[in-house]
C-alpha cells in the first residue's frame, strides 16, 4: 500500500529526529525550559489550526463515517492532548495557559501549517490534506515508540508522561487516515501520486524542522518584526 510505503521511506527522517536536540534533551533531561515555552507558544496556535483544516475536510466529504472520524479527532486536538501539554508545562514550572496565553507563529510553524492549508485550499479530495497531515501523529507516535524501546526512565523522570502519551496505541487513528489515502490512492494519476509523496515527505520533513525551531528558538528575522 502507497502509506506503507511512505512509512518506510520517512523513518530516516524520523530517526533524524529523534537524534535531533529537541528529543533528546527530553531523554536526558538537560533541555532548556526557553525551548519548551517556544515549543508550546507555536504548538498551542497549530493545533488549532490543525483541528479547523479537519473541519474543512467535512465540507470535501460525503462519507458519514469520515465526518464522525474527523469530529473525533477536532475533540481530541482541542482536548485530548492536554494531558501531553500538561507534563512540559509543569516540567518548566508554568500551566500550560500561562505559556499558551500568546501563542506565536515561528517560522518554521508557520511554513508548515501553510503547506496544509494550501491541499486544503487548492484540492477538492481530502487525500491531498490527509497526506499532509497524517505524518504528525504518525511520527509523533514513531519517535514515542522508539524512546519507550531504547530507554527506561525512572518514575519520577519528568518527560516520562509525554513518551507515554505518544506511545499509547494510535492505530485507529491513523488506519482512517492511511485508508483514505490508500483508497484514494487506487484511483489517481501518477502526477497526483507524486504530489501525495511529496506531501507526506514534505510534512515529515516540517515536523524535524519544527522541533528544531524549539531547539534553536528559532525567531523571524526581518525588520520590524519583534516576536
Amino acid at each position: 500500500m502507497l502509506t506503507e510505503e511512505l512509512r518506510n521511506e520517512a523513518e530516516p527522517i524520523i530517526e533524524a529526529i529523534y537524534n535531533d536536540t529537541f528529543i533528546q534533551g527530553l531523554i536526558h533531561e538537560n533541555i532548556e525550559a526557553d525551548a519548551i515555552i517556544h515549543y508550546l507558544k507555536a504548538d498551542s496556535l497549530y493545533l488549532k489550526e490543525f483541528a479547523n483544516l479537519y473541519a474543512m475536510l467535512i465540507a470535501k466529504t460525503d462519507s458519514r463515517e469520515t465526518v464522525k472520524y474527523l469530529l473525533g479527532q477536532m475533540e481530541f486536538l482541542l482536548e485530548g492532548e492536554s494531558e501531553a501539554h500538561a507534563v512540559l508545562s509543569q516540567a518548566v514550572g508554568m500551566t500550560y495557559e500561562e505559556i499558551t496565553d500568546e501563542g506565536v507563529w515561528y517560522p518554521s510553524a508557520d511554513h508548515y501549517i501553510k503547506h496544509m492549508y494550501f491541499n486544503a485550499l487548492t484540492r477538492e479530495n481530502i487525500a491531498f490534506t490527509l497526506s499532509a497531515m497524517v505524518p504528525c501523529p504518525y511520527v509523533y507516535r514513531r519517535l514515542a515508540e522508539k524512546v519507550m524501546a531504547r530507554h527506561t526512565f525512572e518514575a519520577d523522570h519528568p518527560y516520562r508522561g509525554w513518551f507515554e502519551f505518544y506511545a499509547r496505541d494510535m492505530d485507529d487513528t491513523l488506519d482512517v487516515m492511511q485508508t483514505i489515502i490508500d483508497n484514494e490512492a487506487e484511483k489517481m494519476s501518477e502526477d497526483d501520486l507524486r504530489q501525495i509523496k511529496r506531501n507526506f515527505m514534505e510534512s515529515t520533513e516540517h515536523e524535524r524542522r519544527f522541533f528544531n525551531m524549539a531547539a534553536t528558538k528559532e525567531r523571524w528575522m526581518e525588520v520590524g518584526i519583534h516576536v
